[in-house]
């Protein structure tokens, strides 16, 4: 099935054979690497809508025909060449795709398939873009990435390929108003040392043939590879024909390696104003510009600021539950978001899955948000992983989906202006940000991050 593209739809269905589309979403990698690996996108981008409507058919017959109740995730092959649609695989539950679904597009899948097995109906379900559920249609202006976290390091002798068996330990989520936004926004939150595509590990220093040969089988580093690629010259079609990768999301790659270029030329100096206004749009990272201009990031953030460049926010209605939502982050549109005068403390969840932190930690921070809500507090939660509990809409009064790096965070706190930040509960991920966060302002609740001050307790009241 070599060249033939993987797309998966989300589909509920109720006891009156009301059947909706939650999600469709577009493996961005070509058949032969696992859904669990492949990065995806949603809605998808490149998959004609004539197209979308067939697989959309086929998926309703296969739950008409199997009686499922509630949601299910049907995962398709389909080649481009001939048309044809194989179905891979068929899940009639809340599975690691149906959670991607669930929080790409405001549904919650679990929570509307539980009340579809009590008895209730879509047509009885409030909705609150067209009245009830079985009007659903998915919908918003943004577009969601999912990227996966790997940890071949961790594991000796391991080869670093990616195939039909899973290899991630994690992945994050991002949003955002274009694809390069959440592509970058999504390359950010993997917390692997990396606030963007290019200079990783010694890439820029490989030829061209070097660089051309390492892609020849998909590994996890496949996506830096192909940035260093397109900056010595690659062609786009020599690059999809490789990987099979489609040439449009090649073509965004390669217009962020042109404008990363242009940045490249004013090294050392302040860059114009709308190079950095652009520069911020396409999703580059604080912490990258620092990397690429030799700048240090405050001093860039600073200017930035100045300019009045600064992240706007946007919501993710929920659906088939009343007035509810979650927030993103993005330079590509204006400020939507109210805030409440309420007191407020801040909880930084555990970012991606990694070897050694898991699902104890999110059950830490979904506590804590408990408990600081019973003690009269608004909770604000920020995390950026589409698996947990944090990262569902009612675990916390405000969801923030955002990366967790000192820029996304610092944006927040100056937004919401919370009382202080919880660190403690996320595991490494938060912890790392302390020290940094602590130097820009923020006040860190508990044990203060600089040793050289003596331990203090921050006490949390309603009064």
């Amino acid at each position: 099935m070599l060249g033939w593209e993987e797309l998966e739809l989300e589909v509920v269905r109720d006891a009156k054979n009301q059947m909706i589309t939650v999600c469709f979403i577009e493996n961005v990698d070509a058949m032969g690497v696992h859904t669990g690996d492949s990065y995806c996108v949603a809605p998808m981008l490149t998959i004609a809508p004539e197209l979308q409507a067939r697989l959309q058919e086929y998926s309703y017959r296969i739950v008409e025909a199997i009686g499922v109740i509630g949601g299910t995730n049907i995962q398709f092959a389909h080649d481009p060449r001939t048309g044809r649609v194989v179905v891979i695989e068929i899940n009639p539950r809340t599975s690691r795709s149906s959670a991607l679904a669930s929080k790409a597009t405001g549904f919650p899948i679990a929570y509307i398939s539980a009340q579809l097995a009590a008895g209730l109906t879509l047509d009885e379900i409030p909705y609150w873009r067209d009245g009830t559920l079985e009007k659903y249609t998915p919908s918003g202006d943004y577009v969601v990435v999912k990227f996966a976290r790997w940890a071949f390091e961790k594991f000796p002798g391991a080869i670093d390929r990616l195939g039909t068996q899973m290899r991630a330990v994690g992945e994050v989520m991002s949003i955002g108003k274009t694809y390069k936004e959440a592509f970058q926004k999504a390359i950010r939150s993997l917390e692997n040392g990396r606030h963007g595509l290019g200079f990783a590990r010694n890439y820029h220093q490989l030829s061209l043939a070097e660089l051309m040969a390492r892609l020849n089988e998909p590994t996890s580093e496949r996506q830096w590879l192909l940035y260093e690629a397109l900056r010595q010259g690659a062609t786009v079609e020599a690059l999809h024909a490789k990987t099979h990768i489609k040439p449009w999301f090649l073509e965004q790659m390669r217009e962020l390696v042109q404008l990363e270029q242009r940045l490249l030329e004013f090294k050392g100096r302040d860059l114009p104003d709308d190079l950095l206004r652009q520069a911020k749009q396409d999703g580059f990272a604080d912490a990258y510009l620092s990397r690429l201009l030799g700048v240090p990031e405050t001093t860039l953030r600073a200017r930035r600021q100045t300019l009045g460049v600064e992240e706007a926010w946007d919501a993710v209605p929920v659906s088939g539950v009343e007035n509810a939502a979650y927030y993103y982050s993005t330079y590509n549109a204006p400020d939507r978001v109210p805030v409440s005068p309420r007191r407020k403390i801040m909880v930084l969840g555990g970012g991606p899955n990694r070897i050694g932190q898991g699902i104890e930690f999110d059950y830490c921070c979904v506590h804590a948000a408990f408990a600081l809500r019973d003690a009269g507090y608004e909770t604000l939660m920020v995390n950026c992983n589409p698996e947990t509990v944090s990262t569902d809409y009612d675990t916390s009064d405000k969801l923030y989906f955002e990366p967790l790096t000192v820029e996304d965070v610092l944006a927040i706190y100056q937004k919401e202006k919370p009382e202080g930040v919880v660190v403690q509960f996320g595991g490494q991920t938060p912890l790392n940000l302390a020290a940094q966060l602590a130097a820009a302002g923020v006040r860190i609740l508990g044990t203060s991050p600089t040793p050289s001050t003596s331990p203090r307790t921050a006490t949390v009241s309603a009064s």
